[in-house]
Formats: C-alpha cells, sequence, structure tokens
C-alpha cells in the first residue's frame, strides 16, 4: 500500500491513500524446433533470466523447446506494454542454435541486462520455464539468473551450466561439465567419467560429484567454511597447488596467492577443480 501525504490546508492534515490495481497476467506456450547440424560441434544455448531451464537427452534428431512465457505487472497498462515490448528472440548459425531474451534487456552474455538497473525500471516482470529435449550428443551452455533451477539429464556432450539463485543438477553425464551457481547447491553424476578437466562452483551451498570407480584424476578443492569428503578408499593428498594472481600496488606489482588441497585418485590425470566459499564437498564413488 503507498500513502501519499497531503501539505496541510486551511489548518486541516489531509492525507490520501492510493489503493494498487489489481495485478494483470499474461500466459502463453511456446514450442520450437530445430535440426541441429550433424557435427560434434553442435551447441544449444539458453539464456534465460527469471525461471527454471530444463534440459533431457533422448534418442530422436532434433531439439524441441517447450517454453512456458508469464508476464505479471501491477495494472492493466503495464501488462499491455510488456505484452508489446517483451521479445523472446530464437537463432540458428551453423552449429549453434540459441534462445535469449532480446527486449527489455539482452540475456545473453555480457549484453546490457547485467546493468539492467542502471537504465531503467520496467513496469512488468517476465518468466520463462524452459522443458527442452535435446540429441544425447549434444552440446550445452544454458543458464538462468532468478527464480528457477538448471537441470540437465542424459546429455553425453560437454556442458555449461550456470545458475545464480538456484540450484545446478547434471545427471548421467559424460563429457567435460562446467557447473556453476551463487546460492545453491551443485550435483552432478557421471555415468562415464569425464574425459578432461572439469569445473563445480558455488559461493553459498555444497557440492556434490559422483564418479565411477574407476576415476583417475587429480582433485583441487577451496573453501572458506567447509570440509572435504570422499568415500574413494585409495587417494594421495598432494603438494597444494598455487595460484598466482597479479595486482597492480603503489607503482610496482605484488602477487596474491592462494593454496589449494589438492588429491590424486588412481593414476592421476586430468585436474577437476571444486571451489565453494559457505558449504562442503563431496565426492562419491558410485557403486
Amino acid at each position: 500500500m503507498k500513502r501519499t501525504f497531503i501539505p496541510f490546508l486551511a489548518g486541516m492534515a489531509l492525507c490520501c491513500l492510493q489503493l494498487p490495481a489489481s495485478a494483470q497476467e499474461f500466459k502463453e506456450h511456446i514450442t520450437k524446433e530445430f535440426t541441429p547440424s550433424k557435427g560434434a560441434g553442435s551447441v544449444l544455448c539458453i539464456y534465460n533470466f527469471s525461471g527454471f531451464v530444463k534440459v533431457e537427452g533422448y534418442s530422436g534428431d532434433k531439439v524441441l523447446l517447450e517454453i512456458d512465457k508469464t508476464l505479471s505487472a501491477d495494472d492493466t497498462a503495464g501488462l499491455e506494454e510488456g505484452k508489446k515490448e517483451f521479445r523472446l528472440e530464437f537463432e540458428q548459425q551453423q552449429d549453434t542454435i540459441m534462445a535469449y531474451i532480446a527486449e527489455p534487456w539482452d540475456s545473453r552474455p555480457h549484453r546490457q541486462y547485467n546493468h539492467w538497473n542502471e537504465e531503467r525500471d520496467i513496469p512488468y516482470r517476465y518468466d520463462l520455464e524452459f522443458t527442452v529435449k535435446v540429441p544425447f550428443a549434444m552440446n550445452l551452455a544454458v543458464s538462468t539468473v532468478n527464480k528457477g533451477s538448471v537441470t540437465v539429464k542424459d546429455v553425453a556432450g560437454n556442458l555449461k551450466v550456470n545458475n545464480v539463485n538456484g540450484p545446478v543438477t547434471v545427471t548421467n553425464a559424460k563429457g567435460v561439465v562446467l557447473a556453476n551457481t551463487v546460492n545453491g547447491p551443485v550435483d552432478v553424476s557421471y555415468v562415464s567419467n569425464p574425459p578432461a578437466a572439469s569445473t563445480y562452483r558455488t559461493v553459498n551451498g555444497n557440492i556434490t560429484v559422483s564418479y565411477q570407480p574407476g576415476l583417475s584424476a587429480d582433485l583441487q578443492f577451496k573453501s572458506m567454511n567447509g570440509s572435504y569428503y570422499t568415500d574413494f578408499p585409495q587417494f594421495v593428498v598432494l603438494p597444494a597447488a598455487i595460484d598466482k594472481n597479479t595486482e597492480k600496488r603503489g607503482g610496482g606489482t605484488v602477487y596474491k596467492l592462494n593454496a589449494r588441497t589438492a588429491i590424486r585418485i588412481g593414476a592421476g590425470g586430468f585436474t577437476h577443480r571444486f571451489e565453494t566459499l559457505n558449504g562442503n564437498i563431496y565426492i562419491k564413488k558410485q557403486s
């Protein structure tokens, strides 16, 4: 409830209460279908802002997107502006298929939506819920920011999975995984161990990664307020790895050093990195 005060008139204080109009809402279901290129480099990119992203691999050769769009506003005028302005864009160029918000802000990485609060307030809200099927071997770069999880299941390609205020869950992975969020847990399981280095990060949440028994890799851990756990029975603690970052101070150069706990499982190999600020890290062996 918004309260507005009117100046004193003739010795009397008058006030006016302005009641908000009834909230308005508009829903739309969007279906899209694409045929990806046959090469191993085919990638689907989804850059959402508000709402979940759910991707599942299947035996078909099409990329199938089902999107539930919701626009809402406090009044009819705001909703009508949203219906005219909001735009979800789809592109296919060479081996890349992309879905992103084009208006009122560009949701692609390093575009203007990152500075939306410096531009203007919009009189409506928008939510997109993506339910997607892709060929098993597809590569992914999928993300959201608010009001939803990002989940990927049964996709064998390389996976870049990002969130900000919500969890990241990857099930039955086979390729390289780069999984990041800020406020939420990261959970990843492999049906076959990753063929190259992978990274798992969050700020506030636990990281849980389940590998197959034959894992051979070097694992590096970093957590300020958390512990590291594993049920792999045989591992070797490695000398702490040191990250060196260059900084300019007082006209000179200094080096900031950060130590990482590291272990080797099996014969070692590619380095997988695990980073969280407030949370534990769990490395599990699947039975």
